[in-house]
């Protein structure tokens, strides 16, 4: 019988690569995870948690202006940047802590530095091997700037959560989830922000009433949204940067963050030629399991392009887990994934989008409602809620939730659960609303809109 050092050997400590290294240790297994950067990867530490704090401090000037309508007298209202990000990375070091302190509780022994594959069961890190029964590629994705001239003086959200000081006036390039929420959160704490975007309409995907509707709020709310419009190249010059767009015409700004997407951080792993296949972006090709074209090799997170989303990696990690060290056989559900952009406001969805469900089941009925918040009957505000559900109409069952508003990741985690068991319209009708609430216009949409 072979003899291995480690049963599982992990390279990467992000969400999925702890999670998956925690659990195969608490089944018994042997196991060892390298990580070159930082603990909690991405998410931890350039990701969701610094952005979701980014977008609170953010959102505080709204919360200041609504006030007035409510009796406040709100004094100054500076904000001070270096304390966000001095109590941010105060933060994120809490956690880099406490996710060392986990895997050490679990027995997982920690590897600093970079590790690359040799074999199907050999990895390096620095000077040393290791062998393992099996190897699992947990490395995530890393933005990426498009080569243009001058892309060097252009930065990537990365380098946005640790400026010194906030810029006056940003470019925001890219139309997903990132680009929209960072145009809100430097335009939340007073920058002067334009939002380019090379289609038609940002948040490629996503229902298109949502996307039209979030375009108008961001508007409303002072974002100068250009659609269609790219960026050819980039100069430094004495008073900031220059960026000339496709058009020929030119914008200045202080600082430019591009959002254009973000790449499997596969390059320089050994994995070509261990003989794991690749698939044209540069993503770990799996099957179901997890299972790379090297039996031995698995891979789970970004680096596969499933669904780049936190909590998928944690599942995908479970589910590695349990089937290789707990003797079980789960597969991974890809249904009814609820989650949220953090725009503001806020976008929450789950499920299908109205031309997919369309596609996929044929007749569908739509259930859509727009409303002024209670709130801003007295906070003077004109940002308005949308509402959307989808539904099958051979089945009643709700195949598609939208929402964007205030708190609409908070009240999409519940409609999700719902979602996942299967409920109808019929269900939706039967449930008692919570008054007086945006989210009970989930239960009370009666009327179709088609």
């Amino acid at each position: 019988m072979t003899s291995f050092d480690y049963d599982l050997f992990v390279i990467g400590a992000g969400s999925g690569g702890v999670r998956a290294s925690r659990m195969a240790a608490s089944f018994g297994a042997r196991v060892a995870v390298a990580e070159d950067m930082f603990l909690g990867g991405t998410c931890v530490n350039v990701g969701c948690v610094p952005k979701k704090l980014f977008v609170y401090a953010s959102h505080y000037a709204e919360e200041f202006h609504d006030a007035k309508g409510f009796g406040w007298s709100v004094g100054a209202r500076d904000h001070h940047w270096p304390t966000l990000i001095g109590n941010k990375n105060n933060e994120i070091e809490r956690l880099n802590g406490i996710y060392g302190n986990l895997l050490k509780n679990a027995g997982v022994e920690l590897i600093d530095g970079r590790a690359t594959i040799v074999d199907a069961h050999t990895v390096e890190v620095g000077e040393r091997t290791f062998t393992a029964e099996r190897i699992l590629v947990a490395v995530g994705g890393w933005p990426m700037v498009p080569d243009i001239p001058g892309k060097e003086f252009a930065a990537t959200s990365n380098e946005a959560f640790y400026l010194e000081e906030r810029p006056e006036r940003v470019i925001v390039v890219g139309g997903g989830y990132i680009a929209v929420e960072f145009a809100g959160i430097f335009k939340g704490l007073g920058s002067q922000v334009t939002q380019l975007y090379r289609g038609p309409l940002f948040l490629r995907g996503f229902d298109e009433d949502v996307r039209h509707h979030l375009a108008g709020e961001m508007r409303k709310k002072g974002v100068d949204l250009k659609f269609d419009s790219n960026i050819a190249s980039i100069e430094k010059f004495e008073k900031g940067l220059r960026a000339t767009l496709e058009d020929g015409s030119v914008l200045e700004a202080d600082f430019i963050m591009y959002a254009t997407g973000r790449v499997p951080k596969t390059e320089g792993l050994g994995l070509e030629q261990a003989g794991v296949e690749l698939d044209r972006k540069g993503a770990i090709k799996v099957d179901e399991d997890f299972r790379t074209s090297v039996p031995s090799i698995y891979a789970i997170g970004d680096v596969i392009d499933r669904v780049a989303l936190t909590p998928v990696a944690l599942a995908e990690g479970m589910v590695f887990s349990h089937n290789n060290y707990n003797g079980e056989a789960r597969k991974m559900d890809y249904q009814f994934i609820p989650t949220a952009v953090f725009s503001q406001p806020n976008i929450g969805t789950c499920g299908l989008t109205e031309e997919e469900a369309r596609a996929q089941y044929g007749e569908v009925t739509l259930y859509k409602s727009e409303f002024r918040a209670l709130k801003h009957t007295l906070s003077g505000s004109d940002e308005r809620t949308f509402m959307k559900l989808i539904v099958d109409k051979a089945s009643d069952k709700v195949v598609g939730a939208h929402m964007v508003g205030p708190d609409a990741g908070e009240i999409m985690q519940g409609i999700g659960i719902a979602m996942k068991m299967g409920a109808t319209k019929a269900d939706f009708d039967a449930t008692i609303g919570i008054h007086p609430t945006s989210a009970e216009e989930f239960v009370t949409m009666r009327t179709p809109a088609n």
